[in-house]
């Protein structure tokens, strides 16, 4: 019988040496796959070109709004493929540290899902960027585009809405909470612009959203035209071009409006 005990003991003993060396191989091909991926990954970002190119005063004057329109149309295709340029952000921030010469001016809503420079495929110096909820103007984002064209040298300005905005839909539902009552208020007038949509005129209504979320956006051109007077000259001259635009969550594809 102890004979028996000795040889389940043996048993046991060898058995837990297997597991044990098994456990020892299976470690060391984890590491070692770890290891190979994160050198391979590390090769192949050595491998990547990255471009460090920025806009400077010669190439901003050569641009001109029609350039810089398909430039954004081009930057979101790429955006849409999962195509975005490999940038150095290091050497444009060093290159950019003496100046900027953007492109255009964005107006976009503070929405996180909407990230304005990978939309467009724009790196450190390209566009300017103004963010508020609804994508509506005041005095100061007036001023600010502007300065962003009068005084930097920016040739197109976007008003770009998306698709299930929150505000434009507590514009809808009459919200009033705080300071966003006001905001709401800049809103306002796309929902009585799209009095006239045939349908179910709540912020349940996908396609009244969008509907009220377009006029947002022509009705916000409307406004800048109206209320500065240094952008609308500009525009007048052709130094400027004022575009709609509007972002899909879904698809993240920008279209620009007529």
């Amino acid at each position: 019988m102890a004979s028996f005990y000795l040889q389940i003991d043996n048993y046991k003993i060898m058995n837990n040496r297997i597991i044990n060396t098994i456990s020892i191989i299976v470690v060391f091909t984890l590491t070692l796959t770890a290891c190979t991926n994160k050198e391979t990954s590390q090769n192949m970002n050595n491998n990547v070109s990255l471009s460090s190119t920025v806009l400077n005063s010669e190439s901003q004057e050569k641009l001109t709004p029609d350039q810089i329109l398909q430039n954004l149309k081009e930057g979101n295709e790429r955006f849409v493929n999962n195509n975005l340029t490999p940038r150095d952000y290091k050497a444009q921030v060093q290159a950019t540290t003496e100046g900027q010469y953007p492109e255009a001016v964005i107006i976009s809503c503070i929405d996180s899902r909407v990230p304005v420079e990978q939309v467009f495929d724009k790196g450190v110096g390209d566009i300017f960027v103004a963010r508020v909820a609804g994508n509506f103007v005041n005095e100061d984002i007036l001023g600010s585009t502007e300065f962003g064209t009068a005084v930097a040298g920016s040739k197109v300005i976007v008003i770009m809405g998306h698709k299930s905005c929150g505000a434009v839909k507590a514009a809808i539902d009459n919200v009033e909470m705080g300071n966003i009552t006001a905001m709401l208020d800049k809103i306002n007038p796309a929902v009585e612009m799209t009095s006239n949509f045939e349908g179910d005129r709540s912020s349940s209504n996908d396609e009244y959203v969008t509907e009220v979320v377009k006029n947002n956006v022509r009705h916000t051109m409307d406004e800048m035209r109206e209320k500065s007077p240094i952008i609308a000259e500009l525009e007048r001259n052709g130094d400027v071009v004022i575009a709609g635009a509007f972002y899909d969550l879904e698809t993240g594809m920008v279209t620009f409006l007529n």
